[in-house]
C-alpha cells in the first residue's frame, strides 16, 4: 500500500497497525500522540490499514486529541469504579470546564471513596493496558447481552440499523464508547479524581495545556444551572436516549415536548420577574455561544417583560464597529471582528449612558461592505417604562458598558447545555447539539451546505473561548436553551445534509462522528414542536421574525 503521511508517501503492507507505520514519528511527536485520521476517519492507533490513504496524526493538543483523552478516562473510570464498587451504578452526568460531573445513585460518595477510585485508576493507567475493539454479530451480541451486565452499550443493540456491534475489552472489563478512544490506558497520564457537592469530578487537562490540571475554577452558576435541568430530566424520566426512545414507541413523546416547552416558558417567566422587581435595572444584557437561540429567547423574554409591564427596546451592537481601517487583525492578518476592540466603545458607552439620562440619540447603522457607520436619522430615546435589551458574544464583559453602573445592568448567560446522556458512561456533548442546530439552520436560512459550517467551526469555537466562555460566571442569570428531545427532531432535517458529505473531503470525518450519534435516536416528527419553541429558530415556521 501507498500512504500519505504530511509531505512523504510511505509503503506498507496490507494490515499495518498505524501505530507500526508510524512509530518514530508518534515517539517523537512533541505532545502525546492519542489517535489518527485514516482517510477522513477518526481511528485509534491501533488501526489495521487496509488500502491506501492518507493519514493524520491526533495528540492531546488538538480539540479532537482532548475529546479522545476524556472519553478514554471515562473509560478507565469504569473499569475502576468495578473493582472499588462492583455494584456502584455511575451516571457522568455533565462538563463544567476541563471536567465531568459524575455521581454514583447506590453509593454515598467519601473521601475514602474517592482516594481509592484515584488509587485504582493510577494504577490502571500506570499498568499501560491495551484497549481493544471486539466486533460482534447482531446474533453475538444479543447471546453476550442475555450472559452479562444488559447496560452497557445496550442502546447499540436496540438501534436496529446496527448489523455489527462494537464493544472495548481491557482485561476482563467490556464497554462501549460512542466515539474514538485510545488503544491503551497509558495515555492518560493527567487526571484527578475530587469530591464534588454530592457526586465526584473527572480532571483532565485543556488542549492548550495539555500536560498539567489547570487550577480548579469554580462554576457555580453553571452548575447550578445544569444540576436544576438534571435534576428535572430524571424526575421526567428521560435522562438516556435509551429513554427517549422509549417515550416515542411508546406515543408519549409529546407529554415529554410539552412539559420540556412549559420548563423554558416558565424559566424565562422567571428571569423577566426578576428583572422587574430590580426597579434600578435599565439595561439587559444577552450574551451565549452560536446556536444557543439568543433571537427567540430575547423576543420570548421581551413578551415576559410586556407581562410585567416593562417595554423592551432593542439595540444592536453590531451598527458600533469602528470603522473598517482600524478593525484589529488577527494573526493571519485577516480582520477580527470578534474581538472586543472591534466596537467602538467610547461611541457605544456614550449613548448607553445619554439613553439612561432620558437625552435622546442617534443611533448609526453600520455598512458592512464599505466598513463605516452611517446616520440614517433612526432617533432613539427611552422612556421611563421601557429597557434596553442588548444581545452579543461581548455583553458578559464588563468592557463593554464599562461607563454604565452594575446595578443597572442585568446580564443573561444563555447556551444549550446538553444533559441528555447516550447512557451512564456516554454523554452527548453540549458543543454538538449546538453544532446540529447550527448545520440546520446555516442550510435552511443562509443556503450553506453542512461541509461549509463544519469547515469554519473551529473558528466559531475558537471565539467563543475567548470572548464568552470566560465571563459566563458574571452572568445574573444563566437559561439553559437545550430541548430533552430536540436531537430527536433535528435528525431527520440533518442528517441527509450530513450524509452529502464525501469521504475525500476533510469534514468528513466530523459528519461521520455526528451521523454515528444520531442514528441511535428515533426520529420526531417536526409538527410536534410548538410555534413558540427555540427550536423554531433553527427549523422555521415559528411565530417569530429573525
Amino acid at each position: 500500500m501507498k500512504i500519505q503521511y504530511k509531505d512523504k508517501v510511505i509503503e506498507a503492507d496490507k494490515g499495518t497497525a498505524i501505530q507500526d507505520l508510524l512509530k518514530e514519528e508518534i515517539e517523537t511527536s512533541k505532545y502525546y500522540v492519542i489517535g489518527a485520521v485514516f482517510n477522513n476517519q477518526y481511528v485509534n492507533l491501533s488501526y489495521k490499514i487496509e488500502q491506501d490513504g492518507e493519514i493524520k496524526l491526533i495528540d492531546i493538543s488538538s480539540k479532537e486529541g482532548t475529546k479522545i483523552y476524556r472519553r478514554t478516562i471515562i473509560y478507565i473510570l469504569g473499569k475502576a469504579i468495578e473493582k472499588v464498587c462492583p455494584n456502584g451504578k455511575v451516571m457522568v452526568n455533565y462538563q463544567l470546564p476541563n471536567s465531568m460531573f459524575c455521581e454514583i445513585d447506590n453509593q454515598e460518595i467519601t473521601e475514602e471513596l474517592i482516594k481509592n477510585l484515584n488509587n485504582e485508576m493510577h494504577k490502571i493507567v500506570e499498568s499501560d493496558l491495551p484497549i481493544k475493539q471486539v466486533v460482534m454479530t447482531r446474533e453475538q451480541a444479543e447471546k453476550f447481552y442475555q450472559e452479562n451486565d444488559i447496560s452497557k452499550g445496550r442502546l447499540q443493540l436496540d438501534a436496529k440499523s446496527n448489523s455489527e456491534i462494537y464493544m472495548y475489552y481491557c482485561e476482563d472489563y467490556y464497554n462501549y464508547c460512542y466515539g474514538t478512544i485510545a488503544n491503551r490506558t497509558g495515555t492518560t497520564k493527567v487526571f484527578e479524581i475530587m469530591k464534588y457537592h454530592d457526586g465526584f469530578l473527572v480532571r483532565y487537562p485543556s488542549s492548550d495545556k495539555p500536560e498539567e490540571l489547570q487550577k480548579m475554577i469554580e462554576s457555580k452558576k453553571l452548575a447550578w444551572a445544569l444540576e436544576e435541568y438534571d435534576d428535572i430530566h430524571k424526575i421526567l424520566e428521560v435522562n438516556t436516549v435509551y429513554k427517549l426512545n422509549k417515550c416515542i414507541e411508546e406515543d408519549s413523546i409529546k407529554d415529554v415536548i410539552m412539559l420540556d416547552e412549559a420548563l423554558h416558558e416558565k424559566k424565562i417567566a422567571n428571569i423577566a420577574d426578576e428583572i422587574a422587581k430590580n426597579r434600578n435595572v435599565k439595561i439587559v444584557l444577552i450574551a451565549g455561544p452560536s446556536s444557543s437561540g439568543k433571537t427567540t429567547f430575547a423576543q420570548r423574554l421581551g413578551l415576559q417583560l410586556r407581562i410585567n409591564r416593562i417595554k423592551p427596546v432593542t439595540i444592536s451592537v453590531d451598527n458600533y464597529f469602528v470603522e473598517r481601517k482600524d478593525t484589529p487583525r488577527d494573526e493571519n492578518g485577516e480582520y477580527n471582528f470578534e474581538c472586543i476592540e472591534a466596537i467602538d466603545l467610547e461611541l457605544f458607552n456614550e449613548h448607553l449612558t445619554k439613553l439612561l439620562n432620558g437625552e435622546e440619540v442617534e443611533i448609526p447603522e453600520f455598512d458592512f461592505l464599505e466598513g463605516t457607520k452611517r446616520y440614517n436619522g433612526k432617533k432613539l430615546k427611552l422612556e421611563s417604562d421601557e429597557v434596553l435589551v442588548i444581545e452579543g458574544i461581548h455583553c458578559l464583559n464588563d468592557k463593554l458598558t464599562s461607563k454604565i453602573a452594575k446595578e443597572q445592568k442585568y446580564k443573561i448567560y444563555i447556551s444549550a447545555l446538553t444533559v441528555l446522556n447516550m447512557d451512564r458512561y456516554n454523554r452527548i456533548s453540549t458543543t454538538d447539539t449546538r453544532l446540529v442546530r447550527r448545520i440546520v439552520r446555516d442550510n435552511q436560512f443562509r443556503g450553506y451546505s453542512a461541509k461549509q459550517t463544519i469547515a469554519t467551526w473551529h473558528k466559531v469555537n475558537n471565539g467563543e473561548e475567548k470572548n464568552i466562555f470566560p465571563y459566563q460566571e458574571e452572568a445574573n442569570s444563566i437559561f439553559n436553551t437545550s430541548l430533552i428531545y430536540e436531537l430527536g427532531v433535528l435528525k431527520g432535517v440533518v442528517m441527509p445534509l450530513l450524509e452529502e458529505i464525501k469521504p475525500e473531503e476533510p469534514e468528513y470525518a466530523e459528519a461521520t462522528r455526528l451521523i454515528n450519534m444520531l442514528k441511535y435516536f428515533e426520529t420526531i416528527t417536526p409538527e410536534y414542536v410548538p410555534t413558540n419553541s427555540l427550536l423554531k429558530e433553527f427549523l422555521g415556521g415559528g411565530n417569530f421574525k429573525y
